[in-house]
């Protein structure tokens, strides 16, 4: 079982990796709510080196409005989160299975609202 979209990019470095993300995310409604730099943290708060890895929180305001609509206590399972990580094979970007972290909720309408949020977050995930 895989709980991500994922999607590995050999042809750019994080940073651009990052702006191709943002457009392809922005393309399809979302717009990043946080971002959490896991490296620079890691190393400020524990002293310790690792490769790129950053954590953006994706949100798509009219799909959002939809889920709290249709379970309001699904903001606690807000934003979506996209991972861009360097690998030895490139930057792979992550984004979450909206399905899949849904599955503990038991309501059929927040789980079709999940299923175009994951369509749509795999179209954003292969246009990068």
């Amino acid at each position: 079982m895989t709980y991500t979209l994922d999607r590995t990019i050999r042809d750019a470095d994080f940073e651009t990796v990052d702006e191709r993300t943002r457009k392809a995310l922005a393309d399809k409604g979302f717009g990043v709510l946080t971002e959490i730099d896991v490296k620079a943290t890691m190393k400020k708060k524990l002293d310790k080196d690792m490769a790129g890895y950053r954590i953006l929180g994706a949100c798509n305001p009219g799909m959002a409005w939809e889920a709290i609509g249709a379970e309001p206590k699904v903001g606690a399972m807000l934003p979506c989160n996209v991972i861009l990580r360097e690998t030895d094979d490139g930057i792979e970007v992550s984004a979450i299975d909206p399905v899949e972290s849904m599955m503990a909720v038991d309501n059929d309408e927040l789980k079709q609202i999940a299923g175009k949020v994951r369509d749509m977050l795999a179209e954003a995930v292969q246009a990068i």
